[in-house]
């Protein structure tokens, strides 16, 4: 475990490049792109998620993300969200290779179900094909122990095992699986979808985990803004908290005082 104090110098790396923040933000659900903006800044994000199906990128008759989330300021993560087959996800995110030139991309390929948890065998399939392509891929999975290591195996970037369901607020609902595929990975962890608040995100750091991607969190909040600064301090702190190393638990009281020595 680092021993580093200084957070400036903690950085982490995802298919050769390099971050600061450990917060990873959407682009989507804000009230408008300024709104979504200005919750980047606060968050203090360097990699913005974009959801290629539900932002506008291209028709410069609408708004467009890119004139307020400005590209040369934020590395854009591409990612497949509302695609329920893999072919959809790997046509998508050949487009978007097109169009950006984008190669660092999230996989996610749903299940068509009210939860809206990944459907896995679809994934590892585009997975693959993806991982032929030339791409580095960020995978979006459930919180299986097994499945986090084939991914892993597969060529996986990175692994972002879901907290709960997306945009369910829910927060971490199994943190030994999570702590099991931080404990085995060889890649990047993040935890994605399901946070709700600051505590969820500093729980995600405690347990080892690289980073923190959210959306509905901030953006659903009724101060998006003000969210985005407290989940920025929520991630640091869980994070120092992590390289600090807790104290053990015990089952009975240990006393802050000597015992010895009373007057």
């Amino acid at each position: 475990m680092s021993t580093r104090t200084d957070t400036a110098s903690d950085t982490w790396t995802v298919a050769g490049r390099t971050f600061s923040s450990r917060l990873i933000v959407g682009t989507g659900k804000y009230a408008d792109y300024q709104q979504n903006a200005d919750a980047a800044e606060a968050a203090g994000a360097e990699i913005v998620t974009v959801a290629l199906r539900r932002v506008n990128l291209s028709d410069p008759s609408q708004p467009m993300l890119v004139d307020y989330v400005k590209p040369d300021r934020f590395t854009f993560l591409p990612n497949t969200a509302g695609c329920f087959t893999g072919e959809d996800a790997v046509r998508t995110l050949r487009l978007a290779r097109e169009a950006g030139g984008w190669s660092l991309v999230k996989l996610e390929v749903l299940s068509d179900t009210p939860h809206l948890y990944p459907d896995m065998v679809e994934t590892l399939r585009a997975l693959d094909l993806l991982v032929k392509d030339g791409f580095d891929v960020m995978v979006y999975c459930t919180d299986d122990v097994v499945m986090a290591k084939r991914l892993e195996e597969a060529g996986a970037a990175a692994i972002m095992p879901a907290a709960a369901p997306i945009g369910s607020g829910l927060g971490i609902q199994n943190r030994v699986n999570i702590r099991l595929i931080v404990e085995q990975a060889g890649v990047p962890v993040l935890v994605d979808a399901g946070v709700g608040t600051p505590s969820d995100a500093t729980l995600a750091m405690e347990l080892g985990c690289d980073a923190v991607l959210m959306n509905t969190a901030i953006a659903g909040a009724k101060d998006p803004i003000r969210m985005a600064r407290a989940m920025k301090h929520a991630v640091i702190a869980g994070r120092e908290g992590y390289l600090a190393g807790r104290m053990p638990k015990r089952m009975y009281a240990s006393p802050s005082s000597p015992m010895a020595g009373l007057i």
